[in-house]
């Protein structure tokens, strides 16, 4: 019985070990979270500052009126707006993540994140040459889609390189931005909630699931 046990005790900790080396292990929950929260407030300034445009713009615009003054503004700030958001993610992800790995005594960066990041990049750039070429000809109703769309699809690429839940959360995104399709004039919303609400929700999901019982709070 005990021989038996400790085969099972082998055989577990090779398959963690073979888990550990071919998956990045150190994502953690609270930058997903903290993610969420940085979109929802850069979609809440967006929302306060440019809310007419967001709804009142046409989804097909003439060149001159996406090259004039104001609509030049509202690209400005807009790309500020996300670029902030962005910066905060990223900064909350490597802070949360680093901390994971450093108490589960796991490397932070390795073989393996480089190749999740690589399968994460390649889509996430085809997404914004397509976002930038929807821009240039005045299609901007489905940037918002095309971002959503995007960005799930970079998700599953990299899912088989990291937590399996990351794939559920590419396909929640994928189907959000494929409804964002359907509704264009409401983007700013579809936008919230994936970025937003999905991220939160999937990211106190994966600390509930992985990091609670490691002191992860």
């Amino acid at each position: 019985m005990n021989e038996h046990r400790e085969q099972l005790e082998a055989l577990t900790e090779i398959r963690d070990l073979m888990n550990r080396s071919s998956r990045f292990l150190s994502l953690s929950g609270l930058s997903g979270v903290f993610a969420g929260v940085f979109a929802l407030a850069g979609a809440a300034v967006a929302w306060f500052y440019m809310r007419d445009v967001f709804f009142h713009f046409p989804l097909y615009a003439p060149v001159e009126v996406l090259t004039s003054e104001g609509i030049s503004e509202f690209y400005l700030f807009f790309a500020l707006d996300a670029g902030g958001v962005l910066f905060l993610s990223l900064l909350s992800g490597w802070i949360f993540s680093k901390r994971k790995a450093r108490r589960a005594g796991i490397p932070f960066w390795d073989h393996t994140a480089w190749r999740a990041l690589l399968n994460l990049a390649i889509p996430l750039a085809a997404g914004a040459i397509f976002c930038f070429a929807l821009l240039m000809h005045g299609v901007i109703g489905f940037i918002a889609p095309a971002t959503l769309i995007f960005y799930g699809m970079a998700l599953l690429n990299a899912s088989k390189y990291t937590l399996n839940d990351i794939r559920y959360l590419g396909i929640s995104e994928i189907a959000l931005g494929l409804l964002a399709c359907i509704w264009v004039g409401y983007g700013i919303i579809f936008w919230a909630i994936g970025f937003g609400v999905l991220h939160i929700i999937y990211g106190a999901a994966m600390w509930w699931k992985y990091e609670r019982g490691a002191g992860g709070s």
